[in-house]
């Protein structure tokens, strides 16, 4: 009994301390990074001819990635989740700086992506670098990387324990690493102390009195999570259909940004500059309650698939927030309902449905809002998670467990991996469906 008691505190001391400094690190890290983009946009900002940037800039970030860290490519978490299951976490170190610095140019001339993706690459890689320095075996190396996600979610969102949740959730779809669980939790909130403490600020706005839980509350609650699980899938399918579209055109990869660029840039022109970048002033309204353009998410989902799939480097889930909260905007001033309530749910609710996060995202909703809307929160996130299927916007997202048990699907396998499995079904249950067809015209009539 005291030799089991003697190992377990020996643990807990030594993933105190690596997750502490795992913590750190992702908190200096990120705390260089946004300052870093708070200057680029601000620089960017008074730029004449602003949409012209747009181009060059995609093309800059598509080369400082492919030549010199290629693991940087796209928005980063997926490749960092690729690295933890088949490379034991194992991520070069000069992802961080590169990543860094392609998201700052593709973000600062005005492309559609996030800031989530660089942070997690950055604490990813400095665990990753800190492994390799402390010489740690493969399973801790993973351990260790596990909590640089979830420390660069916390420290960018001002989030720890949504981050720490997220780290471990996003992995493996239907299954929660528990023996992460602590150093996580402890990374994350080291992470979110450091950061702050370097001057990061995060936008945390507690909505005023919300309704009192009811039948009607609940049943408008789990609607709006079948509709932000059909806006996830909207959203998944335009990402991956870009990012092939722009794969199979026979072309260079640079001329693909340059056209990216140039269509994003004609887009803001035809349409609205709000869609560019973070977009955080119309997020920050809709949770406000403010109007916003009605057709505002499906714009934002073009801008980010078109940003993402071309060449421009950064995160997702900041669009992710921008598309929930302008569809549950719309959802509201449709239906009667509060808008800002709805804008914070469908923030959320969309993370869960598109990355199939449902736990973090009911966890965020109370660290961001308050915990009056966590009840609703939870309630859509998890409708908005079922209803999303087996898909992600990390598509090296290993499924664990089905959604449902009346669905005959192969655990172990890669969310891209399963849809190709799923297509292929598809095409050839066609076939025997037209050979049948065929068959049946054969057949002689009495």
């Amino acid at each position: 009994m005291f030799a089991e008691h003697g190992v377990l505190v020996a643990s807990l001391i030594k993933w105190t301390l690596l997750a502490a400094a795992v913590g750190v690190l992702a908190g200096v890290g990120t705390a260089i990074f946004l300052r870093t983009l708070d200057w680029a946009i601000g620089e960017m900002a008074g730029a004449p001819w602003r949409l012209l940037w747009l181009p060059p800039g995609f093309v800059a970030a598509h080369l400082l990635v492919r030549v010199l860290a290629p693991d940087a490519e796209g928005h980063g978490t997926d490749k960092v989740i690729e690295a933890v299951h088949q490379r034991s976490g194992r991520i070069a170190l000069a992802v961080a700086p590169i990543k860094l610095a392609a998201t700052v140019i593709t973000i600062g001339v005005g492309g559609s992506v996030g800031k989530e993706g660089p942070a997690a690459q950055i604490g990813a890689s400095l665990a990753s670098g800190l492994s390799s320095l402390l010489r740690l075996h493969r399973r801790d190396r993973r351990k260790v990387v596990i909590c640089g996600i979830g420390a660069g979610f916390a420290t960018v969102f001002g989030t720890p324990i949504a981050g720490a949740i997220f780290g471990l959730e996003v992995l493996v779809l239907g299954s929660l690493m528990y023996d992460v669980l602590y150093p996580s939790f402890v990374a994350g909130i080291v992470g979110y102390h450091v950061a702050s403490q370097l001057g990061v600020r995060y936008f945390h706005h507690a909505l005023p009195a919300l309704p009192a839980p009811s039948n009607r509350m609940f049943l408008d609650t789990l609607l709006a999570g079948v509709v932000f699980g059909v806006v996830a899938i909207l959203l998944i399918e335009a990402l991956r259909w870009t990012h092939r579209l722009a794969h199979r055109i026979p072309v260079p990869g640079w001329v693909i940004a340059a056209a990216g660029g140039t269509v994003v840039a004609l887009g803001a022109w035809l349409t609205s500059d709000r869609y560019l970048g973070l977009g955080l002033s119309t997020l920050e309204a809709s949770i406000r309650g403010e109007p916003v353009p009605p057709d505002a998410a499906l714009l934002k989902i073009l801008f980010t698939a078109v940003s993402l799939g071309t060449g421009g480097s950064g995160g997702i889930v900041t669009p992710i927030f921008f598309v929930g909260a302008t569809a549950g905007s719309a959802l509201a001033h449709w239906g009667g309902l509060d808008p800002a309530m709805f804008s914070a749910i469908g923030m959320v609710a969309l993370l869960a449905g598109a990355a199939n996060a449902p736990l973090a995202a009911s966890v965020m909703a109370i660290e961001l809002f308050g915990p009056a809307i966590g009840p609703f929160a939870a309630i859509a996130a998890i409708v908005a998670f079922i209803m999303s299927g087996h898909r992600s916007v990390y598509p090296s997202q290993v499924l664990g467990m089905p959604k449902t048990g009346s669905l005959r699907l192969q655990p172990g396998v890669e969310l891209d991996g399963q849809a190709e499995i799923d297509a292929r079904r598809a095409r050839l249950r066609w076939r025997a469906f037209r050979r049948s067809l065929r068959a049946l015209r054969r057949r002689p009539r009495d």
